[in-house]
């Protein structure tokens, strides 16, 4: 099931304060990047984010789910109401991933 543009939308709008956002479809799903590093995607309606040690940090509890079948796990962001949250979260992996 690929991804509906509404809900990319929704997660845009939730990252909207997100410095050095943005995202690239990719069949049928969409990739997300800060700053020019990819921090995760939007997958089957699932805002899902790279397992870094900043992501684990400030998502302790937060369910390890594959992107697609064989994918790596990553983690699932289950509060998409906290903003806040949500920038600190991709501001952090920016600096982390490469």
């Amino acid at each position: 099931m690929a991804s509906t543009k509404e809900y990319l939308d929704y997660v845009l709008e939730q990252l909207s304060e997100v410095d050095g956002l943005r995202y690239r479809p990719m069949m049928g799903e969409y990739l997300i990047y800060c700053r020019n590093r990819l921090v995760g995607g939007v997958y089957d309606d699932r805002l899902l984010v790279k397992p870094t040690k900043s992501a684990l940090a400030l998502l302790p509890d937060a369910p390890r789910e594959e992107p697609y079948p064989g994918g790596r796990p990553m983690l699932l962001v289950t509060e998409m109401e906290n903003k806040r949250l949500l920038q600190e979260l991709l501001e952090a992996m920016a600096d982390e991933v490469k």
